[in-house]
């Protein structure tokens, strides 16, 4: 149901026959199945080519197969490699279909239960939260929270999460991206809980519509393949004018007694041209050029780059301008702090201090430099990244863990969520000289969020406040030692205007946020306009007031 995104809910419920509250019965379902078949993507038909060998009629004997034997070895070798490699290729794309979810929770009948994703039919109610692979292309019903946001990075390479609605989209020709009601098959839910009906299954999904493009794609002559039939047809006319030389030098020798006469005489030169021929054909050429293809497939597939045919890499080699996304996370879709500005004292000028953190992945692995260039042997004893840490790790809704079958880290929520608690982790914790030994004795499930859960074990959650268009800030109330802490973060703007006082990285102390201070915080926002902002309220007798700001 292409146009889903236009109607309102109660036309794509009509249209699909289901009712809400009660999902598709066990007909209803057997009769979708039947119409539109299975949520998976089907796999591309394969083709096995068989060919004989005749035995031609002449010479006989092991020496009549010895020089044929040796052009098939050849010829088997090149063509081996290139079967082989494009099967990988094959193989990488039909990884596509790993990003299909596993299981759903489907309401039928009036009752939710977990099925298989391959099970979905179009008009199934399914209900996705935090951490949920969307099952298959879906129209927006009932929001069960504040808010649903979505990443679809792997889809449309947007670097952050996508805010859905259940309201209808009047554009016309909508692109994925306001597609705002829509969720696509592959993408994962990452803030939020919520209801939608089934659209589009298998191959009439989004992540089907680019496999499917892919496998409509056109064979063109690429840059190599023109220079080497060029150089084929110039080798092939020089060749054929020696040969032909050649042969008709040798004429006078057509008659020698040798030869048994001039018939046999100009089959033998003509053999002995047919002979320079084929010394003068480089038969090695295409397997040399297919290994290299092959070996530099070999390399983009270990950057997770699907190469479905070895003429692209050689395309990709010719290329002089790449036109990309700004962001970087069409390729990664990873995140990472690479600074932290603070304030160092307000009696010096520049009253701003910065540290670089290094490691750009989700792995816990990394070291802090000042402005000169060193190393911070123990960050906790910095007192602005010490409270840096404590807010990234308890104004976080994201998890970090460690997948062994895939020996990567991986994440569940927003990427930068999840760079923040990388960052806690690279920052560590106070009172301990010897952390960094420490923590390599650790496991690396266990060294994943090692230092958020001690955080998160000194403090009781009590409320959070979700990220909002309006407050454009997140805010997490917790409790410690019968004191009750608020943790925000959030927009430049948004912070800077409910805060009073300012944590100085010198000597720790909190001193009023005056309008010299907020004029060089400001300047520093503009110059970095990505840079997100951290602070930490502490409440009065009477009212909450923002005392520590770090960004």
């Amino acid at each position: 149901m292409e146009d889903a995104y236009a109607k309102s809910v109660a036309e794509v419920l009509e249209a699909f026959g289901v009712d809400q509250t009660k999902g598709l019965s066990d007909s209803q379902v057997e009769q979708h199945a039947r119409l539109y078949g299975k949520n998976v993507l089907p796999q591309e038909e394969t083709a096995v080519i068989s060919f004989l060998l005749a035995r031609m009629n002449g010479e006989t004997g092991l020496s009549a197969f010895l020089e044929p034997s040796v052009i098939f070895m050849i010829l088997a070798a090149n063509a081996a490699v290139g079967v082989i490699t494009e099967t990988n290729a094959e193989k990488a794309l039909e990884e596509l279909r790993a990003y299909q979810a596993d299981i759903a929770t489907v309401l039928r009948n009036g009752c939710f239960s977990i099925l298989p994703a391959t099970e979905l039919v179009p008009g199934d109610i399914v209900e996705v939260g935090v951490g949920c692979k969307v099952p298959a292309d879906m129209r927006m019903v009932e929001m069960l929270s504040h808010q649903l946001r979505v990443d679809q990075a792997i889809l449309t390479g947007e670097s952050c999460s996508v805010a859905k609605e259940v309201e209808s989209t009047p554009a016309m020709n909508a692109v994925y991206q306001d597609k705002t009601n829509i969720l696509f098959s592959g993408t994962v839910v990452v803030a939020g809980r919520a209801r939608a009906i089934v659209i589009g299954i298998g191959s009439n999904t989004a992540m089907g519509s680019i496999r499917d493009a892919m496998l409509r794609t056109e064979d063109e002559a690429t840059p190599l393949k023109k220079k080497l039939d060029e150089f084929g047809t110039f080798l092939a006319k020089v060749i054929a004018g020696i040969c032909i030389l050649v042969w008709v030098v040798n004429i006078g020798h057509f008659r020698d007694p040798s030869h048994g006469g001039f018939v046999r005489g100009a089959i033998h030169y003509f053999k002995v041209a047919v002979a320079l021929a084929v010394a003068a054909i480089p038969e090695g050429l295409p397997a040399v050029v297919t290994t290299c293809l092959a070996l530099g497939t070999k390399r983009m597939a270990r950057l997770n780059a699907i190469v479905r045919s070895l003429p692209s890499v050689e395309t990709l080699g010719c290329t002089t301008v790449i036109c990309s996304d700004k962001t970087g996370t069409l390729t990664t879709n990873m995140m990472s702090v690479s600074k932290v500005c603070v304030v160092r004292s307000v009696h010096q000028r520049p009253m701003t201090d910065e540290y670089s953190i290094s490691g750009t992945t989700f792995a816990p692995d990394g070291f802090i430099y000042d402005a000169d260039g060193l190393q911070l042997e123990f960050p906790p004893q910095s007192p602005c990244l010490l409270h840096l840490a404590m807010c990234s790790a308890l104004c976080n809704e994201s998890t970090l863990q460690y997948n062994p079958d895939k020996k990567s880290y991986e994440k569940i929520g927003e990427s930068t969520e999840v760079a923040l608690r990388v960052l806690v982790e690279k920052v560590g914790l106070p009172g301990f000289d010897s952390m960094p030994s420490s923590l390599n004795m650790l496991t690396k499930h266990e060294r994943a969020s090692y230092c958020n859960h001690y955080w998160e074990n000194q403090f009781r959650k009590i409320s959070v406040l979700e990220f909002s268009r309006d407050r454009k800030m997140m805010s997490v109330l917790c409790s410690r030692k019968h004191q009750e802490i608020m943790f925000s973060k959030g927009a430049p703007e948004s912070i800077m205007a409910r805060c009073t006082h300012i944590l100085c990285n010198d000597d720790g102390s909190s001193v009023p946020l005056t309008m010299d201070i907020r004029n060089e915080l400001e300047a520093r926002f503009q110059r970095e306009r990505h840079a997100k902002v951290l602070s930490i309220s502490i409440k009065t007798d009477a009212s909450w007031s923002t005392k520590y700001l770090l960004w």
